[in-house]
Parts: C-alpha cells; structure tokens; sequence
C-alpha cells in the first residue's frame, strides 16, 4: 500500500508541475512574454565576377573625370561673365567651316546665362550618380 500512495503522490507533483508549466505558458502568451525563436533571414548580394567589378570601376572613374571636365567648364564660363566687361564676341563655328559671330551683349548674356544653368543642372545629375553608385 506505501507503494501506491507513493506512486500516487509522484503522480500528484508531475501532474502538478505540468499544470503549473502550462499556466506559466499561457500566462506568458496572454501578456506578450512569448519569445519567438525565428531565423533572420540574411539577404545576400549577388556575386560579382572580377570583370563585371572592373567595368563598373572604369564607369565610376568615367562619371568622376565628366563631373571634374563639367566643374572645370562652370568655373571659366562664370569667370567669364564676372570680367565682361561689355566688349565680348561670341564665335561658333562647326565642321564645314561655317560661322557665326556676334558682339551683342545682351544675347551673349542670354546664352552663357542658359549654358550655365544647363551645366549646372548636367553636373548634379551625375553627381547623384555617382553618390549613388554601386560597386
């Protein structure tokens, strides 16, 4: 009879202990303890073989030299308008040797005035390529 009663009472303790983890459990998700154990999920970047990496280097280094070519152009042509001093010619002449030239100030002002802006709009577009780039 011992035998029994001792069975019973260790029976009682798991049983308990089991009820008391359940509660625990449920206690815990009802007020948001919960841990969730998931795996985080790691976006990798696709390879880039060495060529693809190279060609993508001579690009940057191509946008790098048109932003410094187009900075260069900006700097002459305001130094240009800042030391007129209303004496200036403008000369174009393309590849059949025909050309144009005129001293009139105010279309002189007219046309550097609309380059400079069309050089400064060129200039930070491919600044924000380049600052966007990706090697």
């Amino acid at each position: 009879m011992q035998k029994l009663a001792k069975q019973n009472g260790t029976a009682k303790k798991e049983n308990a202990t089991v009820k008391k983890e359940v509660q625990k459990k449920l206690t815990d998700d009802a007020i948001g303890k919960t841990v969730v154990h998931e795996k985080a999920i790691i976006a990798k970047k696709p390879t880039i073989n060495l060529d693809d990496r190279i060609q993508r280097l001579e690009k940057l280094k191509g946008l790098a030299a048109n932003r410094e070519r187009l900075a260069q152009t900006l700097t002459e042509l305001t130094k240009f308008n800042y030391n007129q001093d209303g004496s200036g010619s403008f000369f174009l002449k393309d590849s059949r040797n025909l050309e144009f030239k005129t001293t009139n100030t105010n279309l002189i002002k007219l046309v550097t005035t609309h380059l400079q802006s069309t050089l400064e709009q060129r200039k930070s577009e491919i600044e924000e390529q380049i600052v966007q780039f990706e090697l």
